[in-house]
């Protein structure tokens, strides 16, 4: 199945041009409609002990995104939307998002930057609680477009197979795929790695199987050297995986591809 609706996270900052354009390309390729919703840290506007929402503040900061989008999706030809999240705090902005995102097929959010007017867990809280596939752009760098050299995280587990389905509508036909198996050297080869490549191929992606053997605390390194040298343009990979990285608890693999990736990341959980 494809995507039928994208959503992608606007704010009033720059970077956000870079996660739309992407977006609008990504939706354009697939034929899926685009909305943006609107999600930035505000506090109330104060006159005295008195507080009042939205403020002066947070509406301008709507118009800002509301014209930017508008500029860069004029010439679209599929749907596109703007949905205003109307919160100003951490806690409400990461539940209210997670509950829209579960009616989309495909999320696109940034990378946290202590810079940006978003919360610091507004990725990680929407990886696990939306259900959905989830697209994290870099805070730095240029991304046209994904898919056309992905490569594949894969374990034997429930989350790798779970990021497998859900890269599939992003790939592009010719592409050049790669699927990296990192293990610790307690771990087995998959067994079943040349009948994932079959998969694969059955769905008419092209691809090659490598597998690396290394200390537990070099799995998530190996990984984004492997992105490196594959000069790959999408890293898929299962998030919050029971067992990835266990040495540092439940979740440490993902944290760390989310605060050093060099290139978007689909996560899902």
């Amino acid at each position: 199945m494809g995507l039928a609706n994208i959503l992608v996270h606007i704010d009033s900052k720059p970077r956000a041009a870079a996660r739309l354009q992407l977006a609008l390309k990504i939706a354009e390729r697939t034929g899926a409609g685009l909305t943006g919703v609107f999600a930035e840290k505000a506090a109330a506007h104060q006159v005295g002990a008195v507080g009042s929402w939205p403020s002066p503040k947070y509406n301008e900061a709507l118009d800002a995104a509301s014209a930017a989008l508008e500029f860069a999706t004029s010439s679209a030809r599929n749907r596109v939307g703007l949905f205003d999240l109307n919160r100003g705090s951490d806690a409400e902005i990461n539940h209210r998002f997670a509950e829209l995102a579960r009616t989309f097929d495909l999320v696109i959010l940034g990378q946290t930057h202590e810079d940006e007017p978003v919360p610091a867990k507004l990725a990680e809280h929407t990886i696990v609680e939306s259900g959905r596939p989830v697209l994290v752009v870099p805070y730095v760098g240029t991304y046209p477009d994904v898919g056309r050299r992905p490569l594949i995280a894969w374990r034997s587990s429930r989350g790798a197979a779970r990021a497998l389905s859900d890269c599939l509508p992003l790939l592009a036909k010719d592409c050049d795929a790669l699927i990296v198996e990192v293990a610790r050297k307690s771990e087995n080869r998959d067994e079943f790695a040349d009948r994932l490549v079959a998969h694969l191929a059955d769905h008419g992606v092209s691809a090659r199987y490598q597998h690396f053997v290394v200390d537990e605390v070099a799995v998530m390194d190996t990984l984004l050297s492997a992105v490196s040298d594959h000069a790959a343009d999408l890293l898929t990979i299962g998030a919050f995986d029971h067992g990835t990285q266990a040495l540092f608890g439940h979740g440490a693999g993902t944290r760390h591809i989310l605060a050093h990736m060099t290139a978007p990341v689909l996560f899902s959980h």
